[in-house]
Parts: structure tokens; sequence; C-alpha cells
């Protein structure tokens, strides 16, 4: 990975956690454009990994419910089928 790839995968985390806890969108144009002004290169790093590292996130997070799902379907269909204690005391 170049120099460049790492800056900019560095930069892109650390501005996806502060959207994460802040959801102040704004800082991706005013960082593009801070970037761009000096090194379109890094600017053009920087937008990549951020598009890419918040498409794994909302990945991540549509596979988690996806097996939170499933899960509950699992133990549903588990019950669902589990005889009744049995009858008479």
């Amino acid at each position: 990975m170049s120099i460049t790839e790492d800056l900019a995968d560095k930069l892109a985390a650390r501005v996806v956690a502060h959207i994460e806890r802040t959801g102040d969108e704004e800082v991706v144009a005013l960082l593009s454009q801070i970037l761009g002004d000096s090194s379109q290169t890094l600017r053009d790093a920087f937008v990549t990994s951020l598009l890419v590292q918040r498409t794994a996130l909302r990945a991540d997070r549509m596979l988690a419910a996806r097996m939170d799902q499933f899960a509950a379907n699992e133990a549903r269909d588990r019950d669902a089928i589990r005889p009744a204690g049995p009858e008479g005391g």
C-alpha cells in the first residue's frame, strides 16, 4: 500500500468514526476541499477509502441483522416443534 493510500485510509477511518458519533456529514466536503487544494491524489484516495469503508460498514450491519433474524427464526422454529411437557401430574 502506498503512503497516499495509507494516509487516506487512516483519515477516512477517523472520519467514518466521527460521522457515526456525530452525524456530521459536512466534514466530508470540508476535508475533500482541503485535501484537493493541496493534493488531488490524496483527495481521490480519501474519497475512495471513505466510500469503501462506509459501504463495508453498511454491509456488515446488514449481515449482522440478517444473522440475528435467522437465529431468531431458528429459535422460534425449535420452540414450535418442541414437545409439550408430560401430561398429567
